[in-house]
């Protein structure tokens, strides 16, 4: 048992599957997105040259629109997939019900 503790295997099919792969690109994903994020906004540019107008002509392209906004999106759903996972790991089965899942499901939403 050493080297194993919170391992969690591969699930074997369905929904469950899916949202275990899910976790896994999208967290690959997200640190290529936050990455370049960081890279473009802090090492190719000087914080000096950060301002209202840089932004703003970063925003005026839909590419860097469609990239925060897949950016954000990611991890929110990200992080929703993952408050599911811990009140199923965590929660007693009369609490995790749908209650507590339909609240992150509508808070991942908005």
């Amino acid at each position: 048992m050493s080297g194993t503790y919170g391992a969690h295997p591969k699930p074997a099919g369905g929904v469950e599957l899916y949202c275990w792969l899910f976790m896994r690109g999208s967290g690959i994903v997200l640190l290529a997105l936050a990455l370049g994020h960081w890279f473009i906004m802090h090492v190719f540019n000087s914080v000096h040259v950060i301002d209202y107008d840089f932004v703003a002509g970063r925003y005026a392209r839909n590419f860097w629109r469609g990239y925060d906004l897949t950016m954000l999106w990611l991890a929110m759903l990200h992080g929703t997939n993952g408050l599911r996972t811990l009140a199923d790991d965590y929660l007693t089965p009369p609490i995790r019900g749908i209650a507590v899942k339909g609240c992150y499901a509508i808070a991942g939403l908005f």
